[in-house]
């Protein structure tokens, strides 16, 4: 099903998301009965605005360990800058109630070569207890069981947070609410509908995002957009087949609905181990790289807007083409996991601007306000 005019997508709350015009592109049904709040949490209240913290003790690259002392530090400053406040417990007051229930959204989907680390994960859970949230009000989230395993948060969190999976396999639904979902029919494929998370619907009251600085096989980088979205909902990867992607307008599309779009407040991006090709999977070592830093703010355009940045500059350096070469010649001529210069699929980095005119944040980089530190 296409449209080639003018994309809505109409929820049953009465409210209308608008995407770019665009030839093309499937057509979107969103089911929710919940209504975008005054100011929605994407792109939140410092819209273009982001903060980058680079501590090069953070982690050392030989030993592939992470240092919970600078971690921690480079979370309060990171905080501090971007909200102006002297005290980091205030800061992060500005986002969170001693009284919400606070879910915080992992990436595991390459764990554990490369996920949310757990002592950056532990680190946002007691500066949330340190502001007054009690441990129990704080889980920590992701789709699948053995992904979530694979990375023993348990051993680094506080004790009292919680650590839930959506499915403990692959097709379970019980784990998603049947009332919220995106439906669409990319392929002829059997089963049409997206389901929310079931505990953002019906538990969390704010969402922090914690993905990771890594490419993408179909999306060309995964962020924090990609992190919030596929990873909220069930049955997404259905996008992709042979050649061709939906990425570039499922992405903000999914990452559009209450009351995910809403309750997101907070994008803390994990960028000490990164992947510049592979992802979201870290096939093979030399894939790796160690960028040392972490980035902090509202809006998740603008900070998947650098992340691209990040990617293709190492991408370049390495000899590998860029994410957005769209040439069928690159697609499927050799091992993806292998090499650097083969494509799964026709890339859709574009799903970062897209997202931008669906309002979710800012994509013009003359726009974006970047302060940086270094500890």
């Amino acid at each position: 099903m296409q449209r080639r005019d003018f994309l809505t997508l109409p929820s049953v709350a009465g409210v209308a998301l608008a995407a770019p015009k665009m030839d093309g592109l499937p057509q979107y049904r969103v089911q929710s009965s919940y209504k975008a709040a005054a100011m929605p949490g994407m792109p939140g209240p410092y819209p273009g605005q982001v903060v980058n913290v680079h501590a090069a003790k953070s982690i050392d690259p030989a030993a592939d360990t992470v240092d919970p002392v600078v971690v921690a530090e480079m979370m309060k400053q990171g905080m501090l800058a971007l909200t102006g406040e002297k005290d980091y417990r205030a800061a992060w007051r500005r986002f969170i109630d001693p009284k919400d229930i606070v879910g915080i959204k992992l990436n595991c989907s390459g764990a554990p070569k490369i996920c949310s680390h757990p002592v950056v994960v532990a680190e946002i859970a007691k500066q949330l207890i340190a502001t007054g949230v009690p441990a129990k009000n704080i889980t920590c989230y992701e789709r699948f069981q053995d992904q979530v395993d694979s990375a023993k948060y348990p051993k680094y969190l506080p004790e009292g947070v919680n650590v839930w999976a959506a499915s403990s396999t692959r097709d379970a639904i019980n784990g998603y609410d049947p009332r919220t979902y995106v439906e669409v029919d990319f392929f002829g494929e059997d089963d049409t509908r997206s389901n929310l998370v079931r505990p953002i619907a019906e538990r969390f009251t704010k969402i922090i995002n914690v993905p990771n600085m890594k490419d993408h096989g179909a999306a060309g980088v995964t962020g924090c957009l990609k992190n919030i979205a596929y990873g909220s909902f069930h049955n997404v990867a259905r996008s992709h087949r042979f050649e061709k992607t939906n990425t570039f307008s499922f992405i903000g599309t999914l990452a559009s609905v209450e009351p995910l779009r809403s309750r997101t407040v907070l994008q803390i991006m994990d960028g000490l181990k990164a992947v510049w090709h592979g992802g979201p999977f870290l096939h093979a070592d030399k894939f790796k790289f160690y960028p040392a830093r972490m980035m902090f703010g509202t809006d998740p355009v603008a900070m998947d807007r650098l992340l691209t940045d990040v990617i293709e500059d190492k991408r370049k350096a390495e000899g590998a083409i860029s994410v957005f070469n769209r040439s069928m010649d690159y697609v499927k001529k050799a091992d993806f996991r292998k090499d650097p210069n083969t494509n799964n699929f026709v890339r859709e980095p574009g799903h970062i601007e897209f997202a931008g005119g669906l309002g979710l944040g800012v994509f013009d980089k003359a726009k974006i306000k970047l302060k940086e530190i270094s500890l």
